[in-house]
Parts: C-alpha cells; structure tokens; sequence
C-alpha cells in the first residue's frame, strides 16, 4: 500500500488521466456539430425572440423599444383570444377522441395474425405530405356539388351537408378529421410497441381468473399502457397547439376566423403584416401556455399512470 501511495502511485495515476482527457477531447469533438446546430438554430433564435418580444420591428427599419406593450396587446386582442380558443378546441378534439381510437385500432390489431400488413397500412399517411393530405381532403370535404363527403350524405341518407371547410362552427371539427387521420398511424404503431411490453402471463392469470375481455382490457391493459398513453398525449397536446401547415393549405384562415390557431396568428403578424415584436410576444406566450399545458400533465401523471409491471 506504501508502494502505491509514492511516486509510482502517481506515475500510474498519470497515463489514466491522459486517458481519460483524450476520451473528454473525442466526446467534445463528437458532440460539437449536434451542440453547435443546437445553438446556432435553436438558443439564438428563441433569445432573438426573446428580445424582439419588447421591442417594434418591421423586419427593415430601426428597432424601438415597446416595453410590455406587445404582450398586453396580444392579450387583449380579440383575434388573438379567437386563436387561443381554436386551438384548445382543436386539442380537445383530436387528443381524447384520435388517442381512444388509436388504442382500439392497436388492441385490435395486436390480437391478429398479420398485424404489421395493417399497421403499414394506417402508417402510410403519416409519410404522406402534409400539402397532398390537406389538398385530398379538400375534395373530400369541399361544400360545392363535387365534395365526395355532402354528396355521398345526399346520396346515401338525404341530409345536405354544411360546407365543412368555410362554415366557422364546423370547420375546427373538419380540421380535427383530418388531424386525427393523418396522425393516426403514429398512434397506432406506438401502442402496439407499448403492448408489447406487458407481460402475457399477467393476462392469461386474468383470464384464469375468469374476467372477460373488457375487464381485461379495463384493469390491465390500460394501466400497464398509461405510460404510453401518457407519453402520447404530451406528444399530441404539443402537436395541436403547433398545427400550421394542413390548417394553411386546408383552408385559409384569413378567410375564416373559425380556422385561426395561434401558430397562424403569429405567422400572420411575421410575415403578412411584419409586425415583428407582437409577432414575438405571441410566440412567447404561445411558449408557455405550452409549457404550463406539459406541466400540468406531469403534475397530473402521477395519479393514473403505473410504471410497475
């Protein structure tokens, strides 16, 4: 022990640390690139953001400082209000109702031979572009005489159809169809990863036990799926409060007000009316209303999802 406590010790010591610097060196060369595009796409822009919230800015002239001013405009703005209520309707329709059916759509298919023909099936609009899903669904639910949709309603079961796409009281329900379709195959392919991971013996003992299929389905499959579940619903609250891109080319929200989100909002105020710093403010609240939503769910997880197999 004396031996290794002298110069030895030390003269030991010194080619682990050598290594253990070079292993530190290749890391910090490894992680550079993804830790530089973290900064240089994510860290500067949201501080830009951050600043150009307090100030006025129309993209090309000189910036003046506005203070709170932008916030307490948006926050009064009755478009703004008219975005944020489109958006919680659009997250209360899609969230519950295209979750429940994904979890049904995957008990289902988990219980099948040839699952994965289906499940490639129900994916396929996930890798479907955004503009050909939102441009299909035009068709489908366009309010004239060539809407598939109201003239298969017509033909079928004699009911007229409201124009689904320009009709504000039903367009966030057409929006929400197509979100939950679109979407659905995700779903889908993640629950039945998630059911792969309870245990076939805790089943077959209820089974044993004599509780039938929706029993089963009740008390053991949802609580050993809620970690799933809760991971899916944080993802798709998330996902709702973005929506952008299908709303844009679905139908035109400057238009209709019906279809006006918060994320239209701020790109309405960017770059139509370049009105930079509320742009900002809106961006900024839409931030943590996010975050306030995320941390709710986190607070409330704990009261229904079971972590123990």
């Amino acid at each position: 022990m004396a031996v290794l406590a002298g110069p030895r010790g030390k003269t030991a010591a010194r080619p682990a640390k050598k290594l253990r610097d070079r292993d530190g060196w290749w890391a910090a060369i490894f992680l550079a690139p993804q830790v530089g595009a973290l900064v240089v796409f994510l860290v500067i822009p949201l501080g830009f953001a951050v600043v150009l919230a307090f100030m006025n800015w129309d993209g090309l002239g000189e910036k003046s400082w506005a203070g709170l001013s932008n916030f307490a405009a948006q926050l009064t703005d009755p478009l703004f209000g008219r975005a944020v209520w489109n958006t919680v309707k659009l997250a209360l329709l899609t969230v519950p109702f295209g979750l429940a059916l994904a979890v049904l759509i995957a008990v289902a298919l988990n219980s099948i031979k040839g699952s994965n023909v289906y499940r490639v099936v129900y994916f396929m609009p996930v890798v479907t572009s955004s503009v050909a899903v939102a441009l299909m669904w035009q068709v489908i639910l366009a309010g004239d005489e060539n809407g598939v949709l109201n003239t298969s309603l017509q033909r079928w079961f004699g009911v007229s159809g409201p124009d689904w796409l320009l009709d504000p009281g039903w367009v966030v329900v057409a929006i929400a169809v197509v979100t939950i379709w679109s979407s659905l195959g995700l779903n889908v392919v993640i629950f039945m990863a998630g059911l792969q991971t309870i245990p076939p013996q805790v089943v077959e003992a209820a089974r044993i036990d004599g509780a039938s299929s929706f029993r089963i389905f009740r008390s053991v499959t949802l609580p050993l799926l809620s970690p799933t579940i809760f991971f899916s619903t944080v993802v798709a609250v998330i996902s709702s409060f973005q929506a952008f891109d299908q709303i844009y080319v679905l139908v035109d929200p400057k238009d209709n007000e019906g279809a006006r989100t918060i994320v239209y909002h701020i790109f309405d105020l960017g770059f139509k009316k370049f009105e930079f710093g509320p742009s900002s403010a809106a961006a900024l609240i839409l931030l943590v209303l996010t975050l306030l939503v995320t941390l709710v769910q986190f607070a409330a997880q704990k009261r229904f999802v079971h972590y123990d197999s």
